[in-house]
C-alpha cells in the first residue's frame, strides 16, 4: 500500500482515521524487515502534511462538530493532563481533547494559573506528556495542541510542523497573553510578546491543514482570529471557580452569559459562520454550562477544572472519608457524616431542582427550609453566585425551556406549553414570552 492509497482509505473513517495513518506514517518511514536470514530496507514514501489530505481532515472534524450541534447535542472538549484523564473524557463522548500545560500543572495538585507562569518549558512539557500518554491512546477523536507562540526560542513555522509530526490534529492558543491585563500586558505588547502572535500561529496552523481553536477575550480579537482562518472560536471566561484549588474572583453566570453573547453576536452581524464555544470561569457543572448556553448562543464548552479536578477534589475526599468511617458505631458515622455537609454546595442543588421542577410550582422559602438554612443568606448567596435574583433565574429557565418545547414539537398548543413550563395562566404566558424573545409563542412556531 503506498502512502496516498493509504490516506485514501484511512480518511474516510469519520475524518478522523487519517489522523491514525499520519501518526504510524511518520514513524514508520524506515521498517527493517528480516526475510530468510536477508536484510530487506523498506521505504515509504513521506506525505505532505500540509496538503490536501490534511485540509480534507480538518474539515471532516469541522463537518462532524457541526453535525453534533444539529443533533441538539452541545459540543464538549475537555482540557486533560495525563492519559487516564483523556480516556475516561473519551469514554464519556468528548468530541475535542485539549492538551494544555495548565492540565499537567493540575495534576501535580497546582492550580491552572501556574500555566501562566515561568515554571517550566510549557511547549516542551505539552509535547512530552501528550506524545507519551495522549497520542497513542486516543485515536478516534481530535487532540488539540496548547501552543505558547508568544515564546521567543520558537520559530512558529517550524514548531507546528514539528506538532504535525507527532501527531496532533489541532492547534490552540494557550497559554495566551489575553489573560493578562495592567501595565504588565502592555509592556509584553511593546515588547513582541503579543496577541498577535497568536494569531499568526493560527494562520500558519491554518494553512497548513491543521484544525484551529482560538481562544479569544474581546470582538477585535475574535475578528482576527476568523480572519486567520480559525474553526472555532471561544470565548475564554477565566480560570475556573469551585473546589480547592478554584480562583475565587470571577465573571457570575450572568455576566459571563452576556460577555459571550456580545462577541457571537458581532461574528453572526459579520456573516461569520464559525463553531462557538466557551471556557471556563463560573463554569462549574452542567446547570452552569445550560445557563450560560441558552443565553449566549454559544454551541458548547470547553473545561478542564470542571471534568477533571472539581470531580477528583470530591470523589477522593468522599472516598477516603467512608473509607476512615469503617468499624464506626452507626450513630457515629451519621453524625460524621452530618458535619461533613456544612460544605455542601447549596447553589448548585438549586440549580439542580430547578432543572427537574421548573414545570411545578416553586418558592425560594420552600427551598430554604428543605435545607435548613436562612433564606435571605441563601438569596445573597445565590446572586453573588448567578448575578441575578431566584425569581429571575426561574423564569429564565422556564423561558428557554419552552423555547426547546417549540424547537421539537411546533403543533403544541399554547396553553399545553404554559402548563408545561410551569404557568397557570398562558395569557401571562405568551405576554412574557414575547417580551423574552421578542415572539409571540404561535410567530415563533411559523
Amino acid at each position: 500500500m503506498d502512502a496516498e492509497t493509504g490516506v485514501a482509505a484511512f480518511s474516510n473513517e469519520g475524518g478522523y482515521g487519517f489522523c491514525k495513518f499520519r501518526r504510524f506514517l511518520i514513524l514508520s518511514q524506515f521498517i527493517i524487515q528480516s526475510i530468510c536470514g536477508k536484510i530487506v530496507l523498506k521505504i515509504y514514501v513521506t506525505m505532505d502534511l500540509t496538503g490536501e489530505n490534511a485540509m480534507s481532515a480538518r474539515t471532516s472534524i469541522v463537518k462532524k462538530l457541526r453535525q453534533v450541534y444539529q443533533s441538539r447535542e452541545f459540543i464538549i472538549a475537555v482540557a486533560v493532563g495525563c492519559g487516564i484523564s483523556a480516556r475516561c473524557a473519551v469514554a464519556g463522548g468528548a468530541d475535542l481533547l485539549l492538551v494544555l500545560n495548565s492540565g499537567r500543572f493540575r495534576q501535580m495538585g497546582l492550580s491552572s494559573l501556574a500555566g501562566m507562569m515561568p515554571y517550566s518549558n510549557s511547549n516542551e512539557m505539552v509535547l512530552d506528556f501528550a506524545s507519551k500518554e495522549i497520542i497513542p491512546q486516543i485515536t478516534n477523536i481530535p487532540v488539540i495542541f496548547g501552543l505558547c507562540a508568544t515564546d521567543p526560542t520558537i520559530d512558529l513555522v517550524i514548531f507546528i510542523d514539528k506538532v504535525i509530526q507527532n501527531g496532533f490534529t489541532g492547534l490552540n492558543n494557550f497559554p495566551t497573553v489575553g489573560l493578562i491585563d495592567g501595565t504588565f500586558r502592555d509592556v509584553l505588547e511593546e515588547e513582541g510578546f503579543s496577541f498577535q502572535k497568536e494569531v499568526d500561529a493560527i494562520r500558519i496552523a491554518h494553512t497548513k491543514g491543521l484544525f484551529t481553536l482560538a481562544f479569544v477575550f474581546n470582538t477585535e480579537q475574535a475578528l482576527k482570529m476568523a480572519d486567520a482562518g480559525a474553526d472555532v472560536i471561544c470565548v475564554h471566561l477565566g480560570f475556573t471557580r469551585g473546589g480547592i484549588l478554584g480562583v475565587k474572583r470571577y465573571k457570575t453566570l450572568s455576566e459571563a452569559a452576556v460577555f459571550a453573547r456580545e462577541i457571537f453576536e458581532m461574528l453572526d452581524r459579520k456573516n461569520i459562520n464559525i463553531i462557538k464555544l466557551v471556557y471556563g470561569g463560573p463554569i462549574q457543572s452542567p446547570s452552569d454550562a445550560k445557563f450560560v448556553f441558552d443565553n449566549s448562543g454559544s454551541m458548547g464548552f470547553i473545561g478542564g477544572s470542571s471534568f477533571e479536578r472539581i470531580p477528583n477534589e470530591k470523589m477522593i475526599s468522599d472516598i477516603t472519608r467512608q473509607f476512615k468511617m469503617i468499624g464506626l458505631e452507626q450513630e457515629t458515622a451519621i453524625d460524621r457524616l452530618h458535619s461533613l455537609e456544612s460544605n455542601y454546595d447549596y447553589i448548585d442543588s438549586i440549580k439542580k431542582y430547578v432543572t427537574k421542577h421548573y414545570m411545578e410550582e416553586i418558592t425560594f422559602q420552600d427551598i430554604a427550609d428543605s435545607i435548613h438554612i436562612s433564606r435571605n443568606y441563601l438569596s445573597v448567596l445565590f446572586k453573588k453566585e448567578l448575578g441575578c435574583t431566584f425569581p429571575q433565574y426561574l423564569f429564565n429557565t422556564r423561558m428557554h425551556k419552552a423555547r426547546e418545547i417549540l424547537s421539537k414539537n411546533n403543533s403544541i398548543r399554547v396553553k399545553e406549553l404554559a402548563m408545561l413550563v410551569g404557568f397557570s395562566d398562558y395569557s401571562y404566558f405568551t405576554r412574557k414570552f414575547k417580551e423574552f424573545f421578542g415572539v409571540t409563542p404561535r410567530c415563533f412556531i411559523k
